[in-house]
């Protein structure tokens, strides 16, 4: 299930949530084994090893799916995604990375216990279901909840911790899978969108022989692969060097996109294959561009056929 982008709710009746900068993932744990997938349906489990054993510790031969977000910390115990990224595309992790980079699930809901499924109970229930199973250990944890508080104050308090924003849910609302619900409602702190790589500029000066700047699309309502805008900050040196090397291999001689994008932007670009997706913080999204934009860096549980507008997710 998935939130949409909108204001703070107001009234009775809501849940709130932090919102973490993670990986989004789903755990189905039977039989002594785990299985983790992330959003668009990928395995997992053997990226993120060190998750198995505390799900299977803690229901001790309870059957359960669980819903969370894979997160790493940075040294003052604030979610960063860059040190994720550390993770996300390692297949099998070193015990030397994974104790160098650990990360933690942080669990909001349950979907089936013990074979029976959850996702028709509402919010309050599921959560009492979740908070029961007495997850608090250093790599599997239930972070709380609120209600009957202030949207605002919430949003100072993930501010206060550096978190990316809150979440709110109906505390009536049941799981709908795969649906994106305004019953969830989240509010980071930046807009936040992923966007489709479409090609790259090189880079010059200190960028040399990495990409300048990434220019990116995503799919409009009519399913075509459209002009969002570029990117050219937020990058480690090491970091343009690894994409442009990637890049290459996807490089294509014409434009992906189902319009030529501004010539201003495209001047020596290099056009690749529409296969990678990346996360990108922006001010806000106007005239068909991003303004303001800065990489976050690539994502690998989301498919580029689902990235929609900034805004329309």
């Amino acid at each position: 299930m998935l939130a949409t982008l909108g204001q703070l709710p107001e009234g009775a009746g809501w849940a709130w949530e932090m919102k973490w900068d993670g990986q989004r993932a789903i755990a189905q744990v039977e039989a002594g084994s785990v299985r983790m997938f992330s959003r668009n349906g990928n395995d997992i489990t053997a990226t993120f090893p060190e998750l198995a054993d505390p799900l299977v510790e803690v229901l001790d031969g309870r059957e359960a799916i669980l819903d969370g977000e894979i997160v790493a910390l940075d040294k003052h115990g604030w979610p960063s995604f860059g040190r994720l990224q550390r993770r996300m595309h390692v297949l099998r992790p070193t015990a030397s990375l994974q104790s160098g980079t650990p990360v933690t699930f942080y669990l909001f809901d349950v979907l089936a216990l013990d074979g029976r499924s959850t996702t028709g109970l509402p919010y309050l229930e599921r959560r009492e279901q979740l908070e029961s199973l007495d997850f608090t250990g250093p790599r599997v944890q239930v972070p709380p909840f609120w209600t009957g508080v202030d949207g605002g104050r919430m949003l100072d308090l993930a501010r206060e911790h550096h978190l990316e924003g809150v979440v709110a849910k109906r505390v009536d609302s049941t799981y709908r899978p795969g649906r994106r619900s305004p019953n969830w409602v989240k509010h980071p702190f930046r807009a936040n969108t992923e966007a489709v790589i479409v090609g790259w500029v090189d880079g010059a000066g200190s960028a040399r022989g990495g990409v300048g700047s990434l220019l990116l699309g995503a799919y409009d309502d009519e399913g075509r692969l459209v002009y969002i805008g570029h990117v050219g900050t937020g990058f480690t040196g090491a970091g343009r060097r690894a994409l442009r090397e990637q890049l290459t291999q996807l490089e294509r001689a014409t434009s992906p996109l189902a319009a030529p994008p501004p010539a201003r932007d495209t001047k020596g670009a290099h056009w690749v294959e529409p296969e990678l997706v990346g996360d990108v913080k922006f001010r806000e999204y106007v005239g068909g561009s991003l303004r303001h934009p800065a990489w976050k860096g690539l994502r690998d549980d989301k498919s580029p056929t689902d990235i929609d507008l900034p805004g329309h997710h």
